[in-house]
């Protein structure tokens, strides 16, 4: 097949794609300067222009991060600190200037893993998937204590530290789309962001960051642990754990900037694997409140009607617990020494919020098996409800669609995990059977296919209408409301149910349950 290269001129420099006669692709283009040296712990700059055309055919350095065995991923690139670049997928007939809606992307992996050129994100089924065609981008931004490590409160004459840098690359990265993306053929007036886990996060943290304002139209966000946010409190004592690790002082932390990056990949996985056994609900490297980009918590804010009024899409998977209990992973509580310790902790540290009796748990998880239960409960307080909260409040200012994803092929269901977290990322980019995803690997192809067209003309044209239609023939599915609470259940068939969260309202109510 023929290989047509495809110069775009942007604000920082020329850039040469590919073209394979069906999808361009811009890969690795630079939205920053290298956060290295002095820019190490601060907020992206410019990156200086450049004159000679730049290759854009591979993706550019992820993220330095840990390994886990548990969690193996392939970045699809090596890791360097010179990360924040960005990926561009188009049909081969789009030109500047078509006005193509734009997907933004960001990727998940607990703040801590992943990258914008991970295989499952190969942008060609999406942006080839309608009559319209979309433009899809891709970002890579800071992560783990690179991108949420807030040493802001060790700032002092000789040297500014910023606080969630990594949501600064991603506002920078928007920006990048904002000034660039006609030059694809996309509209930067109609730009959805979208992100799964963390990335969904980020998205529901932006919804309220005044910073963001005019940086997207729409927003979808997939298992959004919305309510993960703390205060400068609980952030600092997690710099002074990494710190600690390092052997750096406080009164020392200018020397961040020289430590080699393998011995801050060690103390954050550290970190990131004793902060939930210490404190069970919590993660280690998240966005915080800090007064300047964030001013309160997001689920809040939605509830105070304060949140950008951009269309949204937002929702779980029925049973996203049980892949971190498959994983043996601590990110969850999900024994009942876990969950008895976490409702303790929120108590003590929340003495005024009314948190749900055993016994009121007690007659919503009832029905369960006992392991089930618990998961269960991790699932809805975790993920479930603090999308049902947000929904909620944003729905008071702009539509909301709420779903839950309940389809799983024979393989996760063998595995007793179901639609677990992160399941449904095949379906979206329409990538079933990619590297390193088993979804297919004991059958299901023809349904699980249906399903990915579903969801994917759904997701489509929600960037292209602000109304995720789905194909001829399938329901209606109809915006949240407090009267009706819609919510579409995606299985074998599409079906859109009323209240289908009311026995867990039932127990958790209206309140925020979350950590400070």
């Amino acid at each position: 097949m023929a290989i047509d290269d495809r110069v775009v001129e942007t604000t920082h420099g020329p850039v040469r794609g590919g073209d394979d006669g069906h999808i361009r692709t811009w890969k690795g283009i630079r939205y920053a300067a290298p956060p290295v040296g002095d820019l190490r712990f601060r907020m992206p700059e410019p990156p200086q222009r450049w004159t000679e055309v730049a290759d854009a055919t591979s993706f550019g350095p992820a993220c330095p991060q840990p390994s886990f065995p548990n969690m193996p991923l392939d970045l699809g690139a090596p890791q360097g600190e010179d990360c924040l670049s960005l990926n561009v997928w188009a049909s081969s007939d789009t030109e500047p200037g078509d006005g193509k809606p734009v997907l933004v992307w960001l990727h998940g992996g607990a703040y801590i893993l992943g990258s914008s050129g991970q295989p499952l994100y190969d942008g060609r089924r999406l942006a080839g998937g309608s009559d319209v065609g979309v433009v899809v981008v891709t970002v890579n931004y800071r992560l783990g204590a690179l991108g949420f490590l807030d040493l802001s409160s060790f700032s002092g004459a000789r040297r500014r530290f910023d606080s969630n840098i990594g949501l600064h690359d991603v506002l920078a990265a928007l920006r990048w789309v904002r000034d660039n993306i006609a030059a694809f053929g996309g509209d930067p007036r109609k730009v959805t962001l979208f992100g799964e886990s963390a990335g969904a996060g980020i998205v529901t943290t932006l919804l309220a960051a005044p910073a963001a304002e005019g940086l997207f139209a729409g927003a979808i966000a997939q298992s959004s642990p919305a309510t993960s946010v703390y205060d400068r409190d609980r952030a600092r004592r997690v710099t002074e754990g990494v710190l600690d690790k390092l052997g750096i002082a406080p009164s020392d932390v200018n020397s961040l900037l020289d430590a080699p990056i393998a011995a801050i990949l060690a103390a954050s996985q550290e970190e990131f694997d004793e902060v939930p056994v210490r404190n069970p609900g919590t993660l280690a490297f998240v966005p915080i409140v800090d007064g300047d980009l964030l001013h309160d918590y997001p689920v809040k804010l939605a509830q105070q009607g304060r949140a950008h009024p951009v269309p949204l899409i937002i929702g779980t998977n029925k049973r996203e617990a049980a892949l971190f209990r498959l994983m043996r992973s601590h990110l969850m509580p999900t024994t009942p020494h876990a969950i008895k310790a976490m409702f303790s902790q929120i108590a003590a540290e929340q003495p005024d919020l009314q948190l749900p009796t055993e016994q009121q748990i007690g007659s919503v998880y009832s029905r369960m098996r006992r392991k089930a239960r618990f998961l269960g409960i991790a699932t809805d307080l975790g993920f479930r409800m603090p999308s049902v909260w947000l929904a909620d409040g944003h729905s008071r200012v702009a539509p909301v669609y709420l779903y839950r994803f309940d389809y799983a092929t024979p393989f996760w269901k063998l595995l007793l995990a179901g639609a677990a977290h992160a399941t449904e990322l095949p379906y979206v980019w329409g990538n079933l059977g990619a590297p390193r995803d088993p979804t297919l690997k004991l059958g299901g192809a023809k349904t699980a296919k249906a399903v990915s067209k579903r969801v994917r003309t759904r997701w489509i044209n929600f960037a292209i209408e602000g109304k995720p239609a789905g194909p001829a023939g399938e329901p209606d599915w109809t915006p949240y409301h407090e009267a009706n609470r819609a919510c579409l259940i995606i299985n074998k068939r599409d079906t859109v149910r009323s209240h289908v969260d009311a026995h867990i309202r039932a127990a958790w109510g209206s309140e925020v349950v979350s950590f400070r």
